[in-house]
């Protein structure tokens, strides 16, 4: 499979909040979404940390930004850091 074809086959894009960058290279980031609760109907809430890698260390936390799956680079990081989206208060 060439380089190309691998491109093709990645996720798409996931929007994240960095919740912590007091790693070197890695960044923890929260994923947000709602969901319905199957018998009352209400939206719940539900957060995910995703841990992803972060070559530049451009990343900060409270930042928006993109990351995609990648192949597994440790034991929990399985993502990586596409492009900072909007920098957060400093």
């Amino acid at each position: 499979m060439s380089e190309k074809d691998h491109k093709e086959k990645t996720s798409r894009p996931v929007r994240v909040v960095v919740t912590s960058d007091k790693m070197n290279k890695s960044r923890v980031g929260t994923l947000e979404h709602l969901v319905k609760h199957a018998s009352y109907g209400k939206y719940q809430r539900k957060r995910t940390k995703l841990m992803f890698h972060d070559e530049q260390n451009e990343s900060r936390a409270g930042d928006i930004v993109l990351i995609t799956q990648t192949r597994p680079l440790s034991a929990r990081k399985k993502f990586a850091l596409l492009q900072v989206v909007k920098k957060g208060e400093e």
